[in-house]
């Protein structure tokens, strides 16, 4: 009985693959729509993902558990001028939070101007930043060569630099800076380590493009200035954010004095939170494209049900003589569901791949690599397929219930 039956449902395939066949243009376009449908949808997610990936990334590359509290904003007759520009944060202040908070680990006051760079017979303006030691700590950063400069060279404010990448590649080219000087503000330094490269960060900006210094010479020598930029914080652990975050809030709102119907006149950037809002615009960014994509499965799917309708009425006379012989409601009925579901599984198949080759060109063009994951393809092939037989059931349900002797008679 079973072997019967197997030996029925194979015919039936069999059937049905060569009525393909025998349309193989018709059959290719109308399987067109479900490889543009999947081919989309793979690719879409796959640019959702590498765009995800990406500033994930450049905000990882800020350092672990980072808070950076800038300077507030000064305001002339109501008009802003920008983060960073009021005078309020202080060195003492940066000792402050490092003294009183109790889950922070690492911290490095800043202060960062641009300047003229001149070595080796050549001249690069770049980003002046003064930091301190513990500045490699809290962003994660390692050096390709030499050393960074200690808590000495920060009580003697010395005239000491760490290079970034792109800075040693403009002045030095292919030699070692080590040990060489460069002049900034023709003021000499002397290069005592070489950073790695971190590429571009938030915003674009170059990373590896700017010039490391201790931030008490940069205060005394380059800047002039009396207030810091900001101060960048390591904590404990990313459970600890949020405290650390509030504590010290307090702490400057009591030493800069501030009553309480007193903005804040500094901010905090919270690493985590911003990591947190853009997994979240990211992962609704990716779900919109995927949305929009799959718009042209269901176009597919519609065209697959028209086809297959036109391949009822071509076929009405067919379809009566298989009646006539002793085919089964069924068996018609299995026939033009297996000729949907093959071209939209054939359909999916193409797609995928016409999807990951689409993922790769766009990495090629972009500045980030789309990214294909397993899930994704798996989810378009799915829904091809479950398309193939929601929008070939009809066709294949109407075909069944032709009446034998009605369909014997069509012309």
């Amino acid at each position: 009985m079973l072997h019967l039956l197997f030996s029925r449902i194979t015919q039936t395939i069999f059937i049905a693959l060569r009525a393909l066949r025998r349309n193989k243009l018709r059959s290719s376009l109308t399987a067109l729509g479900i490889i543009i449908g999947v081919a989309a949808v793979v690719s879409m997610v796959a640019v959702g993902n590498g765009a995800q990936a990406s500033i994930t990334n450049q905000v990882s590359a800020l350092g672990e558990n980072l808070l950076t509290v800038f300077a507030g904003s000064k305001k002339n007759s109501g008009v802003s001028s920008g983060q960073g520009s009021a005078s309020t944060l202080t060195v003492a202040d940066a000792h402050a939070i490092a003294r009183e908070v109790p889950d922070v680990i690492a911290i490095s006051p800043e202060v960062s101007a641009t300047a003229q760079a001149i070595a080796n017979g050549r001249n690069w303006s770049t980003n002046i930043v003064g930091q301190s030691p513990d500045f490699l700590t809290i962003r994660d950063w390692k050096l390709t060569a030499g050393s960074f400069f200690t808590e000495r060279e920060i009580r003697a404010a010395d005239k000491v630099a760490v290079l970034g990448s792109k800075t040693a590649l403009e002045l030095f080219g292919p030699l070692d800076p080590i040990g060489k000087n460069v002049r900034i503000n023709n003021i000499p330094f002397v290069i005592i380590g070489l950073l790695e490269s971190k590429g571009a960060g938030i915003g674009g900006q170059n990373q590896d493009d700017r010039i490391i210094i201790p931030y008490t010479t940069a205060m005394k020598r380059i800047t002039g200035d009396r207030y810091l930029r900001s101060v960048n914080i390591r904590v404990r652990d990313s459970e600890k954010m949020t405290t650390a975050q509030t504590q010290i809030t307090a702490l400057l709102r009591q030493r800069h004095n501030l009553t309480t119907d007193q903005e804040n006149d500094f901010d905090i950037f919270n690493q985590k939170d911003i990591a947190d809002t853009v997994g979240s615009v990211t992962g609704i960014v990716k779900l919109l494209l995927g949305a929009i994509s799959s718009l042209s499965l269901i176009v597919g799917g519609i065209g697959i049900m028209n086809i297959m309708l036109v391949s009822v009425t071509e076929r009405t006379r067919e379809i009566g003589i298989r009646m006539a012989i002793g085919a089964q409601p069924r068996n018609i009925q299995l026939q033009f569901l297996i000729e949907a579901i093959t071209l939209s599984v054939l359909g999916g198949i193409v797609g995928i791949l016409l999807g990951i080759a689409i993922s790769h060109l766009v990495g090629m063009v972009s500045t980030f690599q789309a990214i294909v994951t397993l899930d994704s393809m798996l989810l378009a092939f799915g829904v091809s397929t479950a398309i193939g037989i929601f929008f070939g059931y009809y066709p294949a349900r109407k075909a069944a219930a032709l009446d034998p002797i009605e369909a014997l008679r069509y012309e």
